[in-house]
């Protein structure tokens, strides 16, 4: 059995040294005449996955679901988990006590940045969790394009794109939309923000609309009436 370790795939700021223990996240196997050929990975997004559930009890067990990673490795790395049961914070729960579970995930990684974000099946709560740190104002979602339009504080903006894009590009790769990041002026200026609303209307108001309508017919014709009535008298 042999071992492959892709290097020009892998993270290029980490050197190991003979006889050092690491975690590899296995790719692939592929069977040979010569045995069994095992191609692993420490810069596949599974092995991100893999270290969390060895970190936390609650994912291993199925009470955390990670939903998506989205990895570049040796740099910054964002992961979205849920749980159906509401008394469990799902990222608190990842993040551990004093920050301890999601850190030694960090340190067996070399010092890899980890956004921990809330999955949300709402398009707009994802896009907004997942630009985590950045303060987000709208997110207006486009669904035939599965694509969506960010609008961010001026002052935000650079946090929220990220440094060489990097933060967006994660988030799209984590919800699967894509992210369109606009600054409150420029969203403004194009007429997209505020977004408003049409206001609703209900079965109620439209029978109520009706009840008026017909209330007031019948106040004009019993006027009408009455006048009527009166010149007759004259």
């Amino acid at each position: 059995m042999k071992l492959f370790y892709l290097k020009q795939k892998e993270v290029l700021t980490k050197k190991y040294i003979p006889n050092e223990r690491i975690k590899v996240y296995v790719n692939k196997v592929e069977q040979t005449t010569k045995g069994p050929q095992i191609y692993v990975s420490r810069s596949h997004p599974g092995l991100l996955k893999r270290l969390f559930e060895q970190e936390v009890p609650e994912i291993y067990d199925g009470t955390v679901i990670v939903k998506s990673v989205a990895r570049e490795a040796g740099d910054r790395s964002k992961i979205s988990v849920f749980s159906e049961n509401n008394d469990i914070d799902a990222v608190g729960a990842c993040v551990g006590a004093k920050g301890a579970r999601v850190e030694a995930v960090v340190e067996e990684l070399g010092g890899e940045k980890i956004d921990i974000v809330q999955w949300n099946e709402d398009p707009k709560v994802f896009v907004k969790n997942a630009l985590s740190p950045s303060q987000v104002l709208e997110v207006i979602v486009d669904e035939t394009n599965q694509s969506t339009v960010v609008v961010v504080p001026d002052y935000q903006l650079s946090l929220a794109i990220g440094k060489r894009g990097q933060n967006a590009r994660l988030a799209a790769k984590l919800t699967g939309w894509k992210i369109d990041i606009k600054s409150e002026t420029d969203a403004r200026e194009a007429g997209i923000y505020p977004v408003v609303e049409a206001e609703k209307v209900t079965e109620e108001d439209v029978a109520l609309e009706d009840a008026d309508t017909t209330e007031s017919t019948e106040e004009v014709t019993d006027v009408s009436v009455e006048t009527n009535v009166e010149k007759e008298s004259e």
